[in-house]
């Protein structure tokens, strides 16, 4: 064992790296370092000595070579147990560096500005300190190699316990964190610029996440799960929440809290609620208030609703939270909770997931979304959008008043798996909530006749024990029923228009559109075609 002797430091993110510095020549660790970690070091008293003295080199072309040279790769590379090697360090005068710490241009977060140019992007492309990091790691055997300020103590600690070398178990670990964060570097790299490239021509996709957290269990408890974050994401989403109380997550409660959040955002600048279960909206409406939003939300089908995750997209306030009282959630995403919110839910169950999001709320924006398959991976652009073209097709116009509560269906129809139908109902001025959901169905017209009917009534007579048939029908009838794809056949009309329906939405495109279009004509009924599907499998 060898003491670490010589450590360069050159960081875009400084956190810590002063004090690190400092603890290091209280080691007795002489101290390398480049433009502005050096000033800082040196500002701050501590010794520290130029890359450029260390090499001989001025650095050049603006910086863009500093490290890059043999004095620094072989003070890096060459195996200390290699008589070979050392004989070639003497004969060419140069001296080990034992220990680097590095961390890389700022490349995401430049590329996360939606004004960035792309000569800007590609200014912030490191190329020394990916090269100097993969060097250090290559020969983890001998030399630590540091990119992330979390690990600074460890070293340090690892540094006190081992007569001032780091254990070798250490360096491996360290040197494993390098090539993910590179590979993740890369990929970020290369999907930026895969963007840049014209035309529609099938592009290199790449993707890498180096921080992974092993979960409970996955779907099941036989299998296990792992939680990974994607750097490149800059909008609200769920794998990049503050989990203020509550249970760790599970693999399904990710995968249901996903299906909230993308689903509520489509509500964004409405008090909304979503309430999911197994990835499908049971629950989905907006209210002047968020506590009112819920409570429509959660009548969408009350018995579903236990045990679901929810996702708002207002701050949940006390009023809100109350709703809950008595109702079992497993999670509650939201931008933020009010203080006494906060405290009637802790107070309320030491288990549920209250989960706080990173990033503002706002509509889903463009990325890629990514489906493993045994053998390959499909990738496709996320579905953010609702309607292509706007279409009265029927005899009687689709009425002008009914159109919002029709793209409100449309986004919970865009939500839930197919083949799905979604009845969607205006329960007070300008506040809309699903009424009746069928999803998941081998046909359009069981998800209709069997589902989304049944629950409609269902949820009618819950609210009101004494209502009639002729008042169903009357709710109904100011309902609208949107479907993600087309219907192939007019029986799902007629059976619509049997329980009393006046407005149909759906993308339209079968070659039976005409006989669909027919059977409304027949029953008064008014139909728009929105030219856009929303399949979600």
């Amino acid at each position: 064992m060898s003491k670490i002797t010589r450590a360069l430091l050159s960081v875009s993110n400084k956190d810590g790296v002063v004090e690190f510095a400092r603890e290091l020549t209280e080691r007795g660790v002489e101290l390398l370092s480049t433009g502005g970690t050096a000033r800082a070091i040196r500002d701050a008293g501590v010794a520290v000595k130029d890359v450029s003295e260390f090499t001989g080199f001025p650095e050049m072309l603006d910086g863009r070579v500093k490290t890059l040279t043999p004095q620094v790769h072989a003070g890096l590379l060459h195996l200390r147990d290699n008589e070979e090697h050392m004989a070639t360090m003497r004969e060419h005068g140069l001296d080990p560096i034992d220990l680097v710490c590095v961390n890389l241009y700022p490349f995401e977060s430049t590329i996360a500005n939606p004004d960035v140019t792309l000569a800007e992007a590609i200014e912030q492309i490191d190329i020394g300190g990916p090269t100097m990091i993969r060097s250090a790691a290559k020969n983890m055997k001998f030399v630590t190699v540091v990119t992330d300020p979390s690990d600074y103590q460890v070293v340090l600690e690892s540094m006190d316990a081992n007569d001032g070398d780091t254990t070798e178990a250490l360096r491996f670990a360290l040197g494993q964190k390098v090539f993910a964060r590179t590979a993740e570097y890369n990929a970020a790299i290369a999907s930026y610029l895969a963007d840049q490239v014209e035309g529609d021509a099938s592009k290199p996709f790449v993707k890498a996440a180096s921080n992974g957290s092993e979960l409970r269990y996955g779907e099941n408890s036989h299998q296990k799960a792992w939680l990974y974050t994607d750097a490149d994401a800059n909008e609200a989403c769920i794998a990049q929440t503050d989990v203020l109380h509550g249970k760790a997550m599970s693999y399904n409660n990710y995968v249901d809290g996903e299906g909230a959040l993308e689903a509520v955002k489509d509500l964004s600048g409405t008090p909304g609620v979503s309430v999911i279960k197994h990835t499908n909206p049971c629950g989905y409406a907006t209210g002047e208030t968020l506590a009112e939003a819920f409570e429509a939300a959660w009548s969408g089908d009350p018995v579903s609703a236990f045990g679901s995750v929810v996702a708002v997209t207002q701050s949940v306030d006390l009023a809100t939270a109350e709703r809950l009282k008595g109702r079992f959630i497993e999670a509650l995403i939201a931008p933020d909770f009010d203080e006494d919110a906060l405290e009637f839910l802790k107070a309320k169950s030491k288990n549920i997931r209250l989960l706080k999001l990173k990033a503002p709320m706002a509509k889903a924006a463009p990325r890629k979304m990514i489906k493993d398959i045994n053998g390959g991976i499909l990738v496709q652009d996320v579905d953010i959008d609702l309607v292509a073209e706007w279409k009265d097709v029927t005899k009687v116009a689709f009425d002008d008043s009914k159109k919002a509560l029709a793209e409100f269906g449309l986004a919970a129809a865009k939500h839930t798996k197919s083949n799905a139908i979604m009845i969607v109902q205006e329960y007070k001025a300008g506040q809309f909530r699903v009424l009746g959901m069928g999803a998941g169905q081998p046909n359009r017209v069981d998800a209709l006749r069997k589902l989304s009917v049944t629950k409609a009534i269902e949820n009618l007579r819950l609210q009101n024990p004494e209502i009639t048939e002729d008042e169903i029908s009357t709710v109904i009838g100011e309902c609208v029923f949107v479907s993600e794809a087309f219907f192939p056949f007019a029986d799902s009309i007629d059976e619509a228009h049997a329980v009393g329906a006046k407005y149909i939405v759906q993308p339209g495109g079968s070659i039976r559109d005409d006989e669909v279009v027919d059977a409304c004509n027949k029953h008064g009924m008014a139909m728009a075609f929105t030219a856009m599907r929303h399949f979600k499998h």
